[in-house]
């Protein structure tokens, strides 16, 4: 097995920042997995907010070999840099045949940082099924700003994604992606943890960006989503630019002038 990191390619960054989510299906090796699962039955110690997440966890923890593996440890880097800090960790379970689900919301709405956004890295250490209750998401949902639960009484949208995958599966989300846990309809338990991280350094060409200028950068920013309108999908497109200038230090990159119409302040210039 690779013991490198292995950071994210700019295909796939910007796919994480079109949708808002990463998935990374049955990396974990099935070692971890039943130390995952079992420690999480017990439950976890809390760690302060800020710690660093180098020294957050013992070596003996299923926490530190899974954020060692070189494909999980090279996907934090590509989207928070090297030496993040811990914000909170979570076990969230969902109890069998429980009969109730979250409502649909958006965590910490209060961070609306246009250059900057935590991860939260969701591990599900067992395979999840359909009938399991898998986080439901809003694919594209992340950079429309909502206050917690005001779109709770949303039962479904067009486009939304219903977590299934294999054991071992790690998912990395925005901050801000319309997200749930929906009601587990089997006789299981169903276990996921949740890490948030803060970046510490400019989250600027974290990544491998030898293929920056690969035309397909652009066409990942310039996904649509069904529950888009078209009139308001402009708006995600316009957010999407600004949030790519900002991770690649590229002020004039742009899909369909959206970024580069509005910005256009003749009074500004300098009288030629």
């Amino acid at each position: 097995m690779p013991t490198s990191k292995q950071l994210l390619t700019s295909v796939q960054v910007a796919r994480f920042v079109a949708q808002g989510f990463l998935r990374l299906d049955g990396v974990v090796p099935q070692e971890i997995n039943e130390r995952a699962i079992a420690a999480l039955t017990e439950g976890l110690p809390e760690v302060a907010y800020g710690t660093p997440l180098g020294g957050a966890f013992a070596p003996d923890t299923f926490i530190d070999a899974l954020l060692a593996l070189p494909v999980v440890a090279g996907a934090v880097e590509s989207l928070v840099g090297p030496g993040p800090t811990v914000d909170h960790h979570a076990v969230h379970v969902r109890e069998p045949h429980e009969g109730q689900a979250q409502p649909l919301h958006g965590d910490a709405i209060i961070d609306v940082r246009p250059d900057a956004f935590d991860i939260q890295l969701m591990y599900y250490p067992h395979e999840v099924t359909a009938e399991m209750g898998g986080t439901l998401s809003v694919p594209g949902s992340h950079l429309r700003r909502i206050n917690e639960t005001d779109v709770g009484r949303v039962q479904n949208l067009r486009g939304q994604t219903r977590l299934t995958c294999p054991a071992g599966t790690v998912v990395l989300v925005h901050h801000g992606i319309w997200h749930s846990g929906r009601r587990n309809d089997t006789a299981g338990r169903r276990y996921m943890y949740k890490l948030r991280l803060n970046p510490t350094v400019p989250q600027v060409r974290l990544w491998d960006v030898c293929d920056l200028h690969d035309p397909a950068v652009a066409a990942e920013l310039n996904t649509y989503f069904p529950w888009f309108e078209q009139a308001t999908a402009r708006l995600e497109i316009y957010n999407r630019v600004l949030l790519w200038r900002a991770l690649t230090g590229d002020d004039s990159f742009d899909v369909e002038y959206w970024v580069t119409r509005v910005s256009n302040r003749p009074t500004l210039r300098s009288p030629a």
